[in-house]
């Protein structure tokens, strides 16, 4: 069937909803141009996001890093979007511009806010509201507590994984209309890949709940199995597009520390029941169980939903409840189930529930855009976001609630609250009537991220923009950085001037470059991130570091084997390396001492005559020429005496499973130090180019599997076109 739609007044809604978001994002940048710059995005997003840029601009893919041990596999990190184009493509335009780094993470943020604001537009527009209540939805979706407070500031794949579930959905609906063409099952495709390669597997979870939601609900609807069959193939080419970005983080997830996480984290970062009334006022202050377990008080800034939504909503079901749950009874159950998601403990590898709060918020809008077009010109609706501030202010006051943020922000909800009211009483003939809902919506979430701090409580680092380069550090060199904990030690509170250019903590050292065993990394899959207990932000274990200084630093030591010829050592820490004859003071500075092995920096690949590991065994030393240590792979010209046995070869680098060698056309097992760092046993008189390189099993299957459902997009979305061109449709499939 032909579909002919006007498609200029969702372009230009669509539009203006995006800029809408940029404008109000340009807003907090002028109150506070470190908004966008806090804790993760310092210590892992905006570092990685440099080696990203490096790396393509050196013609490699990003699979790997040189530059960090623990964080060396950043397609198996997965929140780092390494396969997605859009976050690729986002990254090396914005490292074109010479931006400070508060600035870089301001411009990537906004470019995902105005692409979810666009997304979320489009799905309440092909859900038949006005562009008034459109562009509210959008307001919504993109500016939420949850989305300013965590995913545009601190944890950025939640971020750049969410901004697609609007379109995912979008698409998805469009796959489940029969009266589009048969070419429909297209439409989600594309923004399923996008939304799994976003990088944050919660984000993944929505998008599976969502589907089921859906395919539930059509065949209730339909009672035919086949109208969902479209939107599943949709789906279905959607995960296989993304295939490698989900098969790299089920391999690296396998044996790694984040299995053995401890249960508690799952109770941590729940929404408490009590902390509802914030939707309302997101001053309103209890306790939530935060990072360490504890329970603290905490202002409910991630349920902002800019007063208009929860307050059309409650007074639908007070003043129409029948009639609107019939219009929106599957809406409202795919609301209380990602409640409910919300407060509950989470299991296996997730953790932190609140993490379904964006979608939870999408859900509310839909649902309050409904609750405002089942009666337009109703006051109601106004009338109750007036008293409901004012109950829950009373409230707040007799329980002890209203927290450090209440005043003015209680004050301004309700003056936004009376304006609204007057609109509607004073106003009632005029055309901007409709409007009022999205901009109280803005003001109301202008007004809260003003009165309440963004960053959750999160800490903040002074990093200055020295961190590109690389003194006084060597970039021929492998360093051990040993420094306490992050969090405490060198956030602004504790340490207000600038920090990092010596210990270069979390994953910073990709910056200048650099090359060492820290790194960030929630899933910590390499095998020296076990071996040394570090923990997520970089710091290893205080005991595995003096273990490793005192008994592990000299000739023959485990950090020789590794490469390590750098350490440095935090004025916090009273350590040195031993023994002082293999080491040399280098530097010493405000934030602790550099110390370099006294010998040159170690090749990348060496030969050993033995290894611990073997204890009973003696092996020949090859002549090696020629070393070309890239990001993905190693080669060298090899040359092992002939007669007196084999040689054996260590790499300095990580250790993961996928490393494949051969000399010529002979094939050589490649195994590894205790997971550490790969190792590769090559046969006597054997001589040749040796190349090493990084092709697991996840990538061979993953790309192909890509390839292959890429095909077929390509070819449906050619024959659609040919398609809509001589059917002469106005739409796409």
């Amino acid at each position: 069937m032909k579909i002919r739609v006007n498609l200029w007044p969702n372009f230009t809604g669509a539009l203006s909803a995006g800029l809408l978001v940029v404008a109000f994002c340009l807003i907090l940048l002028w109150h506070n141009p470190l908004v966008f710059w806090n804790d993760d995005y310092e210590l892992s997003v905006l570092p990685v996001f440099a080696d990203m840029a490096r790396a393509w601009s050196e013609g490699h893919w990003p699979i790997l890093s040189p530059y960090s041990w623990v964080c060396g596999n950043l397609a198996g990190e997965f929140q780092y979007g390494t396969f997605s184009l859009f976050v690729n493509a986002a990254v090396v335009l914005i490292w074109k511009f010479p931006l400070a780094f508060p600035q870089q993470a301001a411009a990537l943020s906004i470019a995902h806010l105005f692409v979810l604001a666009i997304g979320a537009f489009l799905l309440a527009r092909d859900r038949g509201f006005s562009v008034a209540l459109s562009i509210f939805v959008a307001l919504i979706a993109s500016l939420n507590g949850w989305i300013i407070c965590w995913g545009a500031t601190d944890w950025f794949g939640a971020l750049g994984a969410f901004t697609w579930l609007p379109w995912a959905w979008w698409g998805a609906e469009r796959a489940l209309d029969s009266r589009r063409t048969k070419w429909r099952f297209l439409w989600p495709a594309s923004f399923v890949y996008l939304l799994v390669t976003g990088g944050f597997p919660y984000t993944v979870l929505m998008l599976l709940l969502l589907i089921a939601w859906l395919v539930i609900k059509s065949l209730v609807q339909t009672r035919n199995i086949f109208s969902v069959l479209p939107m599943l193939v949709g789906v279905a080419l959607g995960f296989g597009l993304s295939a490698p970005a989900w098969l790299a983080l089920l391999d690296l997830v396998q044996g790694s520390a984040r299995e053995l996480q401890s249960a508690a984290a799952h109770w941590q970062w729940r929404v408490p029941p009590a902390s509802l009334p914030g939707l309302i006022l997101p001053s309103w202050t209890v306790n939530w169980t935060d990072f360490s377990s504890r329970s603290r008080p905490h202002a409910a800034a991630e349920l902002a939903c800019g007063l208009v939504a929860p307050a059309a909503f409650i007074a639908g079901l007070v003043w129409r409840g029948r009639q609107l749950v019939r219009h929106i009874k599957w809406e409202l159950v795919l609301l209380l189930i990602v409640l409910l998601l919300c407060m509950t403990p989470t299991a296996g590898l997730f953790r932190w529930s609140f993490r379904w709060l964006p979608f939870f918020h999408l859900v509310l809008a839909i649902c309050a855009a409904e609750a405002l077009r089942l009666k337009p010109g109703s006051p109601t609706p106004a009338t109750s976001a007036l008293v409901l501030p004012i109950l829950i202010g009373v409230a707040a006051l007799i329980f002890h609630t209203a927290g450090a943020y209440a005043f003015p922000l209680t004050w301004i909800v309700i003056g936004l609250a009376a304006v609204w009211v007057c609109f509607e009483f004073f106003l009632r003939s005029s055309d901007s009537r409709s409007w009022t809902p999205a901009a109280i919506t803005f003001c109301a979430f202008l007004a809260t991220y003003r009165c309440v701090p963004t960053n959750g409580g999160v800490p903040r680092y002074n990093f200055s923009q020295e961190l590109l380069k690389p003194a006084p550090l060597d970039p021929q060199r492998l360093y051990l950085s040993v420094y306490p904990w992050t969090e405490l030690t060198y956030c602004i509170a504790n340490k207000p001037q600038p920090v990092g250019e010596t210990l270069r903590p979390g994953s910073t050292a990709m910056w200048a470059g650099l090359r060492f065993i820290n790194g960030y990394s929630p899933i910590r899959a390499a095998g020296v991130a076990r071996e040394f207990a570090t923990s997520i932000h970089g710091e290893i274990n205080p005991d595995v570091g003096t273990y490793l200084l005192n008994h592990q630093a000299g000739r023959g030591g485990e950090l020789e084997l590794m490469g390590v010829d750098g350490i440095v050592v935090a004025r916090e820490v009273d350590i040195a390396p031993e023994p002082r004859t293999e080491w040399d003071l280098v530097v010493s500075t405000d934030e602790g001492n550099v110390f370099q092995r006294r010998s040159a920096p170690f090749s990348r690949v060496r030969s050993v005559a033995s290894i611990n590991s073997r204890p009973n065994e003696q092996f020949v030393l090859a002549t090696i020429l020629r070393i070309n240590d890239s990001r993905n792979f190693v080669t060298a010209d090899i040359d092992v005496p002939t007669n007196d046995g084999s040689a054996l070869l260590t790499f300095s680098r990580p250790y993961f499973r996928g490393y494949k060698a051969r000399i010529g056309d002979q094939k050589l097992a490649i195994t590894s130090y205790r997971r550490l760092f790969p190792i590769l046993e090559v046969p006597a008189g054997t001589h040749g180019r040796l190349t090493v390189a990084y092709r697991p099993a996840w990538l061979l299957w993953g790309g192909g599997i890509a390839a292959v459902c890429g095909l077929i997009v390509l070819v449906g979305v050619i024959a659609a076109c040919r398609y809509s061109s001589s059917s002469g449709t106005e739409s796409r499939p």
